[in-house]
């Protein structure tokens, strides 16, 4: 059974229309001009147990208040949304003991008390077990290592030390699913491959489902194996990442390095997009043409000294999706 279930939910906002100047303004406080923005329109996907998902899109895409709406801080205007089985509007504690919640530029702990102390809060918020309490604190200071600042205050710890911690606090309840928005915001390339490791530590050893909204595309390719990809409120792409490359970027390039200059540079099958000196960059269709195809055909006629196939990357694949129009609805 899905962990996650989100059918058809939309969230809709009023707007008021302020206009310019003194006249507009009391206009707009007496006669108030109204319309409705959809900020989420008609989302629907589901997570199974043990997923690691990228829930990506633009600014304004309806990202953070689909998450807003899926740990029960935001009411969907319509639709359905069961997370563990349970409705996050409906019974909003009883789905927030099963989950975790770490954003990136806000954090849980209390600015004024250590680490520790912190944790400590914790435990009594959820009413965690003391010895569940001890072995996840245990845990979480072997793969995050947090003994050397758990006595720091937390206004006293740097960004990555407090990243860290936040991910430590939204772990101590042992929830089901991980939300992370913006994890490794602000942080150095030490501090991202620290996260980064956790996050795969406690999928793999504990089965974690986690859902990621980043802008850092290193955060995708590393972590995640399927992304659902939303623009102006509504689900545009939704797979795996090896496929999203394979459909919206079905083009190629082979890059060639030569041993000497030559004439006849073309091939039927491909077009040069890019030349420097003895290098050549040929664009290709994978439908039209295989990569070992266009070597052997090159090779025949050209004096290669070294040549390398260049994939396209998640970053051109998601360009892609956003060029597509904002109707485009996945099947």
């Amino acid at each position: 059974m899905a962990v996650i279930e989100v059918n058809d939910i939309v969230k809709e906002y009023v707007v008021v229309k302020k206009e310019t100047g003194l006249r507009g303004a009391v206009k707009s406080l007496f006669f108030p001009e109204k319309k409705i923005v959809r900020g989420v329109d008609g989302v629907t996907f589901a997570v199974e147990p043990g997923e690691i998902v990228g829930y990506i899109g633009p600014n304004g895409a309806g990202k953070s208040t689909t998450i807003k709406m899926l740990t029960g801080i935001l009411h969907p205007t319509s639709g359905t949304i069961r997370v563990c089985g349970i409705s996050p509007q409906e019974n909003r504690k009883a789905v927030v003991k099963k989950l975790g919640v770490v954003f990136g530029q806000r954090t849980q702990l209390y600015w004024d008390l250590r680490l520790g102390e912190s944790f400590e809060l914790l435990r009594r918020i959820y009413q965690i077990d003391d010895k569940l309490y001890r072995e996840n604190v245990a845990l979480l200071n072997e793969v995050l290592k947090l003994s050397e600042f758990l006595d720091t205050p937390v206004r006293q710890l740097s960004l990555g030390q407090r990243m860290r911690g936040d991910l430590a606090a939204s772990m101590l309840h042992s929830p089901s699913v991980l939300f992370l928005d913006e994890p490794t915001i602000g942080l150095d390339v030490e501090a991202k491959h620290a996260i980064r490791q956790f996050i795969k530590e406690m999928n793999r050893t504990l089965g974690l489902t986690v859902i990621l909204t980043t802008h850092d595309l290193d955060d995708v390719e590393q972590l995640c194996s399927r992304l659902v990809i939303v623009n102006h409120g509504k689900v545009v792409e939704d797979g795996p990442i090896e496929h999203l490359i394979g459909q919206l970027t079905p083009k190629r390039q082979l890059v060639v390095d030569l041993q000497h200059p030559c004439e006849d540079l073309t091939h039927p099958s491909a077009e040069i997009v890019k030349r420097e000196g003895l290098r050549l960059w040929y664009q290709f269709e994978k439908k039209r043409i295989t990569a070992a195809e266009l070597i052997a055909d090159l090779s025949r006629k050209l004096p290669i000294q070294d040549l390398s196939v260049k994939e396209p990357d998640i970053e051109e694949a998601i360009r892609e999706v956003y060029k597509t129009s904002p109707e485009r609805q996945v099947q």
